[in-house]
């Protein structure tokens, strides 16, 4: 399955971040980023609120919709182009995401 950012791009995005800014922004957030068209941005709106849900839950219903057919849901699709550390940087991102 096609991903966005490998471990090593995402690294160099991290590394160059942190140069490029004082406060570099949360690891999660560029992958969390493709889910601001349909949950909001940064999480606050759209089809369901993800800003301030615990990380475990938002990691343990990820973990699910990867386990379900990715043709009944397209959340389900989205799901499964994530790694597990993937899914653990976006699901901690949005937890300290205020609601």
């Amino acid at each position: 399955m096609y991903r966005l950012l490998t471990a090593a791009s995402l690294a160099a995005l991290l590394v160059y971040s942190q140069t490029a800014s004082a406060a570099p922004p949360h690891p999660g957030r560029v992958l969390a980023s493709n889910c601001f068209q349909c949950h909001g941005t940064d999480g606050r709106k759209g089809f369901e609120e993800l800003a301030g849900k615990s990380a475990s839950s938002i990691y343990q219903e990820m973990k699910e919709m990867q386990s379900k057919a990715a043709d009944k849901n397209i959340m389900n699709a989205h799901a499964r182009g994530y790694s597990d550390d993937e899914i653990r940087l976006i699901a901690d991102y949005f937890s300290k995401v205020p609601h």
